[in-house]
């Protein structure tokens, strides 16, 4: 049974505590403060994301209750783990109770990763949808509130322990979605700016810093219709870790000998991503789910692979997002595991773009980037109640007055 950790916690009152400058202390109760908790980004999802919300329901929490059938299936999931029960979803199953799912090792993936790939990965979404319910257009003054949902979205996306160094033992320093993503990119050689690198920051994460800072900048102007394609490109940003994960344990327990933990990881990941994908296609989400879930007497890391290519374009991102499977050791993908290629890169050299024409893209990203912090300058001065510019007022003693 699940016994909860309480190392490092207060006791049970009263008991004394010594302080430095007061001395000795006498504590006779407890109040716990505690605003939110994991388990609450779910068990509150119904009136936050479905129910009770202006924006209600959620796009995006819509696909994963119509799948699941249960306003708390992150919360329910996690729970199972702990408990080592089973879930009794509309779809994609598990049992934690049954041989091969009861040991420590599955249980323990099964509540870790689910606590932070389903339940936090969806509270992050619920924090930007907040934002756009909470916006006020064209109001300077007026989003506070909307920012300060937004923030809380990409605190909750990155988590507290993260380094700003991104050294190789720095990128994974942390233990939410931003440092998933930067684990990821060295499996599938999609870090750096340009998203093919086997080291460093993940390109999954430069493209959302940037999205971060853009709906942050569209919330303080006011310009609440411009954070929707913000919010669903980054929704989209933040499925490729997931797959990522769901399609390198496939191949581990398929071509590499995986045991009950390896499986645990794949069908945990695979669960954090299904919804989405069953939107797009049922039949492939059911192809991934038999490959994926606990207790498949047999697993196709190609079968998995294709399933999630074929709905790459309904899922917002493309072949070079996701990458390969990358073997460091050899310097190479591993067999069955390299790169899908998109179409639009699949093309004749003759329809690539010109050096010319890359610069002048360059070039014009530069200006637009300039413009931006000179716009976002303005905005906060103006929100200060320091503007840049004010009013001209004609003095009574001026030439022709």
């Amino acid at each position: 049974p699940y016994v909860p950790v309480t190392g490092g916690c207060l006791g049970t009152p009263p008991f004394s505590i010594t302080s430095p400058t007061l001395g000795p202390l006498a504590v006779s109760a407890i109040e716990h403060k505690n605003g939110r908790d994991v388990e609450g980004f779910s068990t509150a999802a119904q009136a936050k994301m479905y129910d009770s919300c202006p924006g209600c329901p959620y796009d995006e929490y819509k696909k994963f209750y119509d799948y699941y059938g249960d306003y708390m299936y992150a919360d329910t999931w996690v729970k199972a783990a702990l408990q080592g029960s089973a879930t009794s979803f509309t779809n994609g199953n598990v049992d934690f109770s049954t041989s091969g799912a009861n040991d420590d090792a599955s249980r323990i993936q099964g509540a870790k990763k689910g606590s932070a790939y389903m339940n936090v990965w969806m509270y992050v979404i619920r924090e930007f949808e907040d934002a756009i319910d909470d916006c006020q257009k064209d109001c300077i003054h007026c989003n506070d509130d909307p920012v300060h949902a937004w923030d809380e979205g990409v605190c909750f996306y990155t988590g507290g322990m993260v380094q700003p160094d991104t050294s190789a033992d720095q990128v994974t320093s942390g233990k939410l979605l931003w440092t998933l993503a930067d684990k990821r990119c060295m499996d599938f050689k999609t870090c750096g700016s340009a998203g093919n690198e086997a080291s460093g920051q993940s390109k999954v994460n430069q493209d959302l810093a940037r999205e971060f800072a853009l709906g942050q900048l569209e919330l303080q102007l006011g310009q609440c219709d411009n954070v929707r394609p913000i919010v669903e490109r980054t929704t989209n940003l933040m499925r490729i870790p997931l797959i990522q994960g769901t399609m390198r344990y496939a191949y581990k327990v398929d071509k590499l000998g995986g045991l009950e933990k390896e499986k645990a990881e794949g069908y945990t990941f695979a669960a954090a991503v299904l919804p989405a994908l069953h939107f797009c296609s049922a039949a492939d989400a059911t192809i991934v789910y038999d490959n994926m879930k606990q207790g498949a007497t047999s697993t196709s890391h190609a079968a998995v692979k294709t399933a999630f290519e074929r709905n790459y374009a309904c899922l917002g991102i493309t072949c070079a997002d996701v990458g390969g499977l990358w073997n460091s050791g050899l310097i190479d993908y591993y067999d069955g595991a390299t790169p899908c290629v998109d179409s639009s890169t699949s093309d004749d050299d003759d329809d690539s773009l010109s050096s010319g024409a890359i610069a002048g893209i360059a070039v014009g990203a530069g200006i637009a980037a300039l413009l931006l912090g000179v716009v976002t300058y303005m905005a906060i001065r103006e929100k200060n109640g320091k503007p840049v510019f004010t009013p001209y007022i004609e003095s009574k003693d001026a030439p022709g007055a």
